[in-house]
């Protein structure tokens, strides 16, 4: 068995199940327009709206300040109290807090995991390249809403296309990638309110100088049953890049390799479907779900947990039925948004992006990231 150099990185979760499901709404979605005193610049990821003349004035969103670290994304069945909202902000550690409001929602025929925020400050809870943008979190004010990057390239919502969402038409005013796990979409607190989203259920925690596991253990203790708690950007003890030798046992065995091989490649020709997990239909990450899965091996459902089911090994060394991951996303550079499962000879099988199909492609190493070795029990315990 080879001895490999592996990144432990303990991830409790990064993907909440957001436990609400609005109901339907048929009252519209107002049209704002951004305030014409500030012109900020253009940038790729949201451009100034257009001048509508029967549009109303959107309130101007507050300059960019300090940066918080998110460490923590909390969860609650009911809104959050202001004693509630005390107790987690005694406890050791706590630097910062965000409320906003969490649910699912059907947008442009998907079902898609939506925060509704203040954009003068939740801004600051994101990655710098998106918290930077004044024209994206305008554009949020002003009733439009924000889609991650990987829903907006691959799940073919394209900038500034006008949706169906809850309560009416949704303009897509830019791409904005979070940073929190499985939230694709961002709209302000007067538009989710008028989507159906339930009131402060949200919580996002920034303590960047304690345990985050320990910090989660103790918010879980402070708050009500049925709370959930991720852990986002986890602050965790130190080391956590050791040297191991991984036992015999510890991959997947030839058999399995082959069954995972051949389950995906029996897909081929499917059509890509942002959210789908099979067996008809799939995304990137569904697709390698569903075909491991069909060998035994349970692997988590986003490519950001997947990326951590083994350990990592050079491309050069690559071995059919490695993962392959990629970083693609300009509006979080470090997020890994692209999976696919190495074929051999150089190829891959993979689910692209809207308006493709399952099939076996050229690996290319534009935004490449690495190569996981899966291990089922590494994968059966990220959560």
């Amino acid at each position: 068995m080879p001895f490999i150099v592996v990144a432990l990185v303990a991830v409790l979760t990064a993907d909440v199940l957001l436990l609400t499901q609005p109901g339907e709404r048929t009252e519209p979605v107002a049209e704002r327009q951004q305030p014409v005193a500030k012109q900020p610049k253009q940038t790729l990821m949201a451009e100034r709206r257009p001048q509508q003349p029967a549009a109303q004035a959107a309130q101007p969103v507050a300059p960019l300040k300090k940066l918080h670290k998110p460490n923590l994304f909390v969860l609650t069945r009911k809104p959050f109290t202001n004693e509630l909202l005390r107790k987690v902000a005694k406890l050791r550690g706590v630097q910062a807090m965000e409320l906003a409001d969490a649910a699912s929602i059907r947008l442009d025929d998907k079902r898609v995991q939506t925060l509704g925020v203040d954009p003068s400050t939740f801004r600051a809870y994101t990655p710098k390249v998106t918290a930077s943008s004044d024209p994206l979190w305008q554009n949020v004010a002003a009733g439009d809403v924000a889609v991650s990057f990987v829903l907006g390239n691959d799940g073919g919502l394209s900038l500034h296309r006008q949706v169906a969402g809850p309560g009416g038409p949704l303009r897509i005013g830019a791409y904005a990638t979070t940073g929190f796990g499985a939230v694709d979409a961002v709209v302000s607190k007067e538009v989710g309110r008028k989507l159906g989203l339930p009131h402060d259920n949200a919580l996002i925690v920034s303590a960047p100088d304690v345990n985050s596991a320990t910090l989660r253990t103790k918010i879980l203790k402070e708050l009500p049953k049925g709370t959930q708690v991720a852990m986002v950007n986890p602050v965790l003890p130190q080391p956590q890049t050791i040297k191991q030798n991984w036992p015999v046992g510890s991959f997947m065995s030839g058999d399995q390799i082959t069954v995972a091989l051949k389950a995906a490649a029996s897909k081929l020709g499917r059509p890509y479907v942002w959210g789908a997990e099979g067996p008809e239909t799939f995304d990137c990450s569904g697709l390698v779900q569903w075909a491991f899965a069909q060998a035994g091996v349970r692997m988590p459902r986003v490519t950001h947990q997947q990326w951590v089911t083994g350990p990592q090994v050079p491309l050069s060394q690559a071995q059919p039925g490695d993962l392959i991951f990629w970083r693609l996303d300009p509006t979080n550079p470090g997020y890994i948004s692209h999976v696919a499962i190495y074929w051999g000879d150089g190829k891959m099988i993979q689910a692209p992006r809207t308006g493709d199909v399952v099939k076996i492609s050229p690996v290319h190493t534009r935004g490449f990231a690495g190569v996981v070795r899966v291990s089922p029990f590494a994968a059966s315990r990220v959560r």
